[in-house]
């Protein structure tokens, strides 16, 4: 595979690239976006917790024989619920540390 044409390719060019199919915005948003986007990680976790719970009603009644779907259900939500819980901390930790903030 020829990747000699590639050679031009620099960050401003990907930058470039990115924000003209406006998947990548420098604004600043403010504190709105953030809370926004850590409220639809929220219902986002809670949506897989719910499909593990279903999954696994299921593995227990017989419908569904397939650990392995299972499985990979159960470590998904894991997965979620255990990043939901380090941004909360962090934003907590974000909240106290300005609290203390003398000015």
């Amino acid at each position: 595979m020829d990747i000699s044409a590639l050679s031009n390719v620099t960050s401003d060019y990907i930058k470039n690239a990115a924000e003209a199919s406006q998947q990548f915005t420098t604004q600043d948003k403010g504190f709105e976006s953030v809370l926004q986007s850590a409220m639809e990680m929220v219902n986002e976790a809670s949506d897989l917790q719910n499909k593990a719970e279903e999954a696994d009603m299921q593995f227990a009644l017989g419908y569904a024989t397939n650990t392995h779907d299972l499985n990979a259900i159960q470590e998904k939500a894991d997965i979620a619920l255990n990043y939901t819980i380090a941004v909360r901390d962090r934003m907590l930790e974000a909240y106290k540390e300005i609290m203390n903030m003398q000015i």
